[in-house]
């Protein structure tokens, strides 16, 4: 719980948090090394205290306590209590060989011939002397020696009462510094991280400040030298830069795209108004030439009414999609009967030989478009009348096989150069430049969900299409 609650903080919270922890680790562990140090020193010098207090009784006291001169012993300790005035020792009681109170300052509380035992039973010794921060007053047990052997025993009753308020105050002390130091450092690592982190947080203010792209750092924002927050950040404006090197690139091929799109509609608008109108001139200078012959003139108005209707769905598909109308009227043996006449004016100016066979049925064609299948056939016509020059041949045969409608146009000419093949066959973007109409011819044959296929056979380029026949495209 306490880790994903320090997860959420910021960086620098967290790093000053944790600086924080050390800092009250070692404070405790600095904090208990001084309360020892002078724990040590205290019981040190009271034990050297009492060491020269009981020494000195001995001295005064070593003939009476072997006497066992009562009187003069609790004189000596009398005196010794007036002279130590002010001084540790509460209360001094001494006892001979066998145990027994000889004498004590404080009588009532140490009555003569009782046992020593009673009041030395919580007394320590000079070697197990230790001051804690509890105590007020402790019994020091030591032997009572004359002239190089114990005569007795003395208990020392001692006030530390201002040593272990020396503790207190020393603890308290401490805990106020340790407080108030972490405090301190804990802010200053908070500022001093605050400092350190700055680049960090002005790259991720770049980074999501961008609407349009990554945001270049200025260059007065980045840490002089070669630290790794200045290589960070130099590393981002490097990469900055390529995005919007990248974005522009995209921009400028998008708006090259745009002009190629253009071309293709111009050509397609091209191919599918000019072309016609030399077959629709043809026939009108038919029925004038042959106003007399019923027939020729019933032929050449059937001729000039899907010809129109045909220039009519051009010129709605460019208004409303930019594009043919792929949902236009089915496809009929009749439109590949019109692309041969409206291909006629441009053989003969040629003096091309033109081979035409058209093997499929109406099971077959009626499940395809007009507009688009007759887009597809015109254009790789007039490429291929284009390619075989003057006195060429050019051919084109339309059957049915399996599920699909192949349609196969050739010529003799020297065969289609690498970017006019790119356009046929590939679907990336290319240039501006001749060949729109084979552009045009792939994306109508990919809308319809066919393919196409280009090889050269013995001299003579042969382009198929098969567009599959919609219900049975999977087989195709």
């Amino acid at each position: 719980m306490i880790l994903r609650w320090l997860g959420r903080l910021p960086l620098a919270v967290r790093v000053s948090v944790l600086a924080a922890g050390l800092m009250v680790g070692l404070g405790i562990i600095a904090s208990q090394q001084v309360l020892v140090s002078l724990t040590r020193s205290q019981e040190s010098r009271l034990r050297e205290l009492v060491r020269l207090h009981v020494d000195g009784l001995s001295i005064a006291l070593g003939p009476a306590v072997l006497r066992e001169d009562v009187w003069e012993v609790f004189d000596t300790l009398d005196r010794a209590s007036r002279a130590g005035e002010g001084r540790r020792m509460v209360m001094t009681a001494v006892a001979d060989s066998e145990g027994l109170i000889l004498a004590a300052t404080d009588p009532r509380n140490a009555p003569l011939g009782s046992p020593l035992s009673a009041l030395a039973a919580s007394a320590r010794t000079l070697e197990d002397l230790e001051v804690h921060a509890g105590d007020e007053r402790i019994s020091v047990l030591a032997p009572l020696s004359y002239q190089g052997r114990e005569v007795g025993k003395i208990v020392t009753v001692l006030d530390v009462s201002d040593l272990a308020a020396e503790q207190r105050r020393t603890q308290l002390w401490l805990l106020l510094g340790n407080v108030a130091s972490t405090l301190l450092l804990a802010l200053a690592g908070y500022v001093a991280m605050r400092r350190m982190l700055r680049p960090i947080s002005t790259l991720a203010g770049h980074m999501s400040a961008g609407t349009g792209g990554l945001e270049l750092i200025p260059e007065r924002e980045i840490p002089r030298g070669d630290s790794e927050v200045g290589r960070l950040l130099r590393t981002y404006n490097s990469m900055a830069r390529a995005v919007h090197e990248q974005a522009e690139a995209k921009r400028r091929l998008a708006e090259r795209e745009r002009f190629v799109s253009l071309g293709r509609l111009a050509s397609s608008l091209a191919h599918e108004i000019n072309n016609p109108l030399g077959g629709l001139l043809n026939a009108v200078d038919t029925i004038a030439r042959f106003a007399d012959r019923p027939e020729v003139v019933r032929k050449s108005a059937d001729l000039l009414q899907r010809g129109l209707g045909h220039l009519r769905d051009v010129s709605r598909a460019a208004l409303e999609q930019n594009r043919l109308d792929t949902s236009d009227m089915p496809l009929r043996a009749e439109d590949f009967e019109d692309l041969q006449l409206l291909m006629g004016p441009e053989i003969q100016r040629q003096q091309q030989e033109l081979a035409w066979e058209v093997e499929a049925g109406p099971a077959c064609l009626d499940g395809l478009p007009a507009a688009p299948v007759r887009q597809i056939a015109l254009n790789l016509l007039l490429n291929a009348s284009a390619a075989a020059a003057r006195g060429g041949h050019v051919g084109m045969s339309v059957r049915r096989a399996g599920d699909a409608l192949e349609l196969v146009v050739e010529d003799d000419g020297p065969g289609l150069p690498p970017k006019a093949l790119a356009r046929l066959l590939s679907p990336e973007p290319t240039g501006p430049g001749p060949g729109m109409g084979l552009r045009v011819v792939r994306d109508l044959v990919a809308a319809l969900g066919g393919r196409i296929e280009h090889r050269r056979e013995n001299a003579v380029t042969v382009i198929a299409v098969r567009l599959p026949v919609p219900g049975r495209r999977d087989a195709a």
